[in-house]
């Protein structure tokens, strides 16, 4: 943020004065929670005074004093708002506590009757769209700036009379309430359920490293014995080894019912109403079905298209699916001496005896060759091998929790490229999950400056313990590396207009740099870079790594069907013409059935813990990890032809794809990468698929 633009402080709040910090980066040790109400709304002031200065502005509206020629350093208006909001909802996912969620609820109308009076602000629109039709001639990116700001107007509401942007404010305005709350609703439910065991024969069949972490947290909670939770690296491991079936259940079930009960919490109605409010906004804006809406802004293009790969995937994957399940039901029933219904709580457990029957190998086995510092050392050597690029820790970059590490990132011809952001471990303030997000993006000012972005990747690894450093799961590098390929994504960015910069791109090919990073993890020649033993300094072994790549396709069809029937669930929801009025636990049942492969339960909801389409932006747009699959597979079978580790392909796929954003169509993008479409071929060679052939 430029120094000329920012007004004398008339306090000392962080937020309206110079940074003063290495690449100025966010001065979290400066911010206090009464810094952020202060500055939203002297942003919303400043976007308010910006927006008058423009609409009455006596020249002719142009591209230069639309776009260009503004008291900002980008396309748009002095961001200050910006600039608040990005810590203040970075936080709220991140780090938050009472008198965030107390702030966000206060804050959420305002914020969202500022947004509706820029967007629904007829003068400011004609000036856009007489710009739309009549300007000078513009590089290919000018354009696409101004065809997607033109669109956001439309597609917010600017063509709408009086009445109907009315309407349009009163519907937004609830919806963003209701996502808040949502979020809010399901990060206290999280929190609040804990396993609490005082008998170590209830810990039968759990390995070292999950007693020491469930005894961490009960220490933590000056608690006797051992605790365990509902985030991940606490739930999964209990799924997996437990042999206490009576206390899977009990930890299934509340994971799986979580925001059902007749509490404050309840989701149910919320989710309802979420669904009818989307519907009656694409409806408002002309659409028959707010997927309609959506999926004019996707690669996708058309409900028949993400019905079609969905489809497909169904009957490609679902036999397979299908016959794992078996499988796994034959081996408990084998181990069990008798034949019983597999319950869901089950399956975690007797399929990690399969794998273990079939592979001899598990998480447990790899976990002391995943220490965290040595994984980061990995991940950072393979953006160096592929990129040429560089990570340098800096202590003297502030950050917002002790957890969190901040690098300063360098290209490879020594220059500064970005800020990089750590934040490895589940706490108390902090969403489950897993996500890429920034604190500054990219862009190129007037001055031709390259201001280079702030990236942040925020997960929910396994914590240290008192006795052993972080050591991860296999399935926790892959997150890493995935949300890695966001990071790389965001990085490498080198666009002119912050708004068509890193992960400013069509929802269905954001995760293309992400999953296509996952790739590596199963690399034996990756692999052998940074994995070994955090005691003995043991190489991970060769027949380990071998076990690990003849494993890898373990239950990928069962895996298929998890992540389409979330689409299918998605497509349910949002397809609809007609507003929701029934049970949501039993839509959600007969949504997805062609996909479920294993018995639904009747009390479960996944639909009231579905943030990725309930308040994440999915809503419409789950499909696209698996549209994002078949891409990054493709992309993959390049790097397999010329080499995993080949630094032209690597140039290629970051100058064609990685640093262009959202400057062009992602196909166009693509084709020139690949050159040509992708199909779905290399998916199912990868997961070694075959489609039975029709008579």
């Amino acid at each position: 943020m430029s120094e000329n633009n920012i007004e004398k402080p008339t306090s000392c709040n962080p937020f309206f004065m110079p940074y003063d910090t290495p690449h100025d980066t966010v001065p979290f040790d400066r911010i206090r929670i009464e810094h952020f109400e202060e500055a939203f709304m002297e942003g919303i002031r400043r976007d308010n005074e910006q927006m008058d200065k423009t609409i009455n502005n006596p020249e002719r509206p142009t591209f230069d004093n639309m776009f260009i020629d503004t008291d900002e350093p980008t396309e748009g208006y002095y961001d200050l708002l910006g600039r608040v909001s990005t810590v203040f909802y970075n936080m709220l996912s991140a780090e938050t506590n009472d008198e965030l969620d107390a702030l966000a609820q206060k804050m959420q109308p305002i914020l969202t009757k500022h947004s509706n009076d820029m967007r629904l602000n007829p003068k400011l629109f004609e000036r856009i769209r007489s710009v739309y039709r009549h300007h000078r001639r513009l590089t290919p990116e000018e354009k696409q700036l101004l065809d997607t700001s033109y669109d956001g107007f439309v597609r917010s509401g600017a063509l709408l009379d009086d009445e109907g942007k009315e309407q349009l404010r009163r519907l937004t305005e609830e919806a963003g309430m209701l996502a808040l709350q949502f979020s809010q609703n399901l990060l206290k439910e999280n929190k609040a359920f804990i396993l609490h065991l005082t008998d170590e024969a209830d810990l039968d069949g759990l390995p070292e490293t999950a007693r020491e972490a469930a005894a961490q947290a009960a220490r933590e909670r000056e608690l006797e014995g051992w605790v365990f939770t509902l985030d991940q690296p606490s739930f999964g491991p209990f799924m997996t080894y437990s042999t206490r079936r009576g206390l899977r259940e009990k930890m299934y079930m509340a994971k799986n019912t979580v925001c059902t009960h007749d509490n404050s919490e309840n989701n149910l109605d919320i989710c309802r109403r979420l669904i009818n409010l989307r519907l009656e906004i694409a409806r408002l804006l002309g659409h028959r079905t707010y997927a309609d809406y959506v999926l004019k802004h996707r690669m996708a293009t058309r409900t028949r298209n993400v019905y079609q790969l969905l489809d497909q995937l169904v009957e490609a994957y679902r036999p397979t699916a299908l016959k794992e399940v078996e499988d796994v039901k034959h081996l408990a029933w084998n181990l069990e001496k008798h034949p019983f219904r597999l319950q869901p709580w089950d399956f975690s457990y007797y399929s990690h005896k399969l794998q273990m029957k079939r592979y001899n190998i598990d998480s447990e086995m790899l976990r002391p060759y995943f220490e965290l510092s040595r994984v980061v050392d990995g991940v950072f050597g393979l953006a160096n091998r592929l990129y040429g690029i560089t990570f340098r820790e800096n202590k003297e970059i502030p950050v917002y929790h002790p957890d969190v590490r901040a690098y300063e990132v360098f290209d490879e011809d020594g220059a500064y490229l970005a800020v990089f952001y750590a934040d490895f471990h589940p706490r108390k303030g902090k969403q489950g999950g897993a996500w890429m997000t920034e604190f500054q993006g990219q862009w190129i000012d007037r001055k031709g400056v390259n201001v280079r972005p702030h990236v942040s990747v925020v997960m929910n690894l396994t914590k240290p313990t008192d006795e052993k450093p972080a050591l991860l799961t296999l399935g926790e590098v892959e997150t890493f590396l995935h949300e890695f390929g966001h990071a790389l994504h965001g990085m490498f960015a080198n666009t002119r207009f912050s708004s068509l910069s890193g992960t400013n791109v069509w929802w269905d090919f954001v995760e293309l740099p992400s999953q296509f990073m996952e790739n590596y993890a199963v690399e034996k020649d990756f692999l052998r870079t940074f994995a070994v033993h955090y005691e003995t300094g043991e190489q991970l072994p060769d027949e380990l790594i071998d076990r690990i790549v003849k494993s890898r396709n373990f239950m990928a069809a069962y895996g298929c069907m998890r992540q389409v029937s979330f689409g299918l669930l998605d497509m349910a929801y949002y397809t609809r013409s007609k507003p929701f009025e029934g049970d949501i636990v039993e839509f959600e049942k007969n949504a997805w059935k062609k996909a479920v492969v294993m018995p639904q339960l009747p009390d479960t909801c996944m639909t009231v813990q579905f943030s990725h389409i309930m308040a994440g932006g999915y809503a419409a747009g789950y499909y696209s990890y698996k549209w994002a699959e078949v891409l990054d597979a493709d992309a993959f079978s390049v790097f397999r032809k010329n080499g995993i580790f080949d630094r032209k392909t690597a140039k290629s796929f970051r100058d064609n794809i990685l640093s262009r954003g959202g400057t062009e169509h992602p196909m166009t993008l693509y084709k020139r990468f690949r050159g040509g479409e992708p199909t779905i071929d290399a998916l199912l060679k990868r997961n070694r698929i075959r489609i039975p052939k029709k008579e």
